[in-house]
């Protein structure tokens, strides 16, 4: 996680506000953009933020100047995502602009790049606790390197993949970002435990190699996970399948049913209603 940094998530092409404007175009540009707050610049030196509380009671004519933020908490391009997640956290706020050494605004890194810097992360808990649950349910002892792997050698036991996930790993591989996958590794066959997204970024990429954990067994029996595949029918990424988010089964929606409405019914997925 120590090489992510802001520069790779943040927002470079920012919606601003100039200091001249008023809280009337601030207004306008919330409707435009559906933005929530902007960074308030001096010929692109950054000297303030305005939000949509700051808005509240304010006349439409007064200057951004006389109502925007000016105690600011901004972000250098080079800080470890880590320490932004650390920073929003305990400060609840929500943007944060990026600047160089001049206050010069370079971007802007929002809680949701944050969210997206950390899904699926690879953490060494995670390697180990699947190597102790292996010794245990089995009686074995299995051997932990880390190497390439083939992409087309990878028993999947996922089923299926969200596409802004997808997206967010196609990102990080094109920037160099991401993580090792985890694979256990037998005499005949590679079977891929937590990576799926990267592992269907990187065969949409045409990249044919994977770093990956791999957790080694020398012993030739089949794990429940092998099981697993089979009873999903998946033997290669190919057969995972790609999703909209708003299709998993435990998002709720809001519909209306004569004038009611009803709060909380699972969005189900209607090809196969259909």
């Amino acid at each position: 996680m120590d090489k992510k940094r802001v520069r790779d998530y943040m927002t470079a092409d920012v919606d601003t506000i100039n200091m001249n404007q008023t809280a009337r175009d601030v207004i306008n540009a919330i409707k435009v953009t559906s933005h929530d707050g902007f960074p308030i610049v001096d010929r692109n030196v950054v000297i303030g933020y305005i939000s949509a509380r700051d808005l509240l009671f304010a006349h439409p004519d007064t200057p951004v100047r006389e109502i925007m933020s000016q105690h600011l908490i901004v972000a250098d391009p080079e800080m470890a995502i880590g320490d932004v997640a650390r920073v929003i956290i305990r400060s609840g706020i929500q943007k944060l602009p990026v600047v160089n050494e001049k206050n010069e605004l370079l971007g802007i890194i929002s809680n949701t790049d944050v969210v997206r810097s950390q899904i699926e992360h690879v953490s060494p808990d995670k390697v180990y606790k699947l190597m102790d649950t292996i010794e245990r349910l089995h009686g074995i002892k299995p051997h932990l390197s880390k190497g390439p792997v083939m992409v087309s050698t990878l028993l999947p036991t996922q089923s299926r993949i969200y596409m802004d996930e997808l997206e967010g790993r196609i990102y990080e591989i094109k920037k160099g970002l991401a993580e090792p996958v985890i694979v256990i590794k037998k005499p005949d066959q590679n079977i891929l435990v937590d990576g799926h997204h990267r592992a269907v970024a990187a065969k949409r990429l045409g990249i044919k190699i994977l770093e990956a954990y791999l957790i080694e067994i020398t012993e030739d029996f089949e794990l429940g996970l092998e099981r697993t595949a089979r009873t999903m029918k998946l033997r290669t990424v190919d057969d995972i399948q790609i999703m909209d988010y708003a299709r998993h089964p435990l998002v709720a929606g809001t519909h209306r049913f004569g004038g009611a409405m009803v709060v909380g019914e699972p969005i189900r997925n209607r090809e196969k209603e259909d």
